[in-house]
């Protein structure tokens, strides 16, 4: 890992998005809750903010970083789920890889979840949004 101790602590924003393209009868079940495994975007949801606890564990170069706030959300439309990841915190390093490593393990987890439909799914369009930081003294 590179040495960010000489590094100003600041705070930093960071948003990815991503999504995954779905049968508009799989969308159709997510949203009645109807998916045999349970409630796919809860899943979805917890296993995105337990990755981002962990990228430092799975991604050798990424630091530990100070998290205060991290979001996952979902926008359905008719044949596609669009994942947003926000984080926020203070530290002399960004949250980019965390915010995109949430996007993507959510986006697997409602592939999981819903592979039993046996139909195609596309996951893509991954990127980062947004990345900020901000002095604080």
């Amino acid at each position: 890992m590179i040495d960010i101790g000489n590094k100003e602590i600041t705070k930093r924003k960071a948003v990815a998005v991503g999504t995954i393209y779905l049968d508009k009868q799989i969308i159709s079940d997510i949203k009645e809750n109807k998916v045999p495994k349970g409630n796919v975007l809860n899943f979805a949801e917890a296993a995105g903010l337990i990755a981002i606890k962990n990228t430092p564990f799975v991604i050798p170069h990424c630091h530990p970083v100070k998290i205060t706030r991290a979001e996952i959300r979902f926008d359905i439309e008719k044949n596609r789920i669009k994942a947003i990841c926000e984080i926020e915190g203070i530290d002399r390093t960004g949250f980019e890889m965390e915010a995109l490593y949430g996007v993507n393990v959510s986006l697997l987890t409602i592939y999981d979840m819903c592979k039993v439909y046996k139909k195609e799914m596309k996951i893509g369009d991954i990127y980062l949004k947004e990345k900020s930081k901000i002095k604080i003294r």
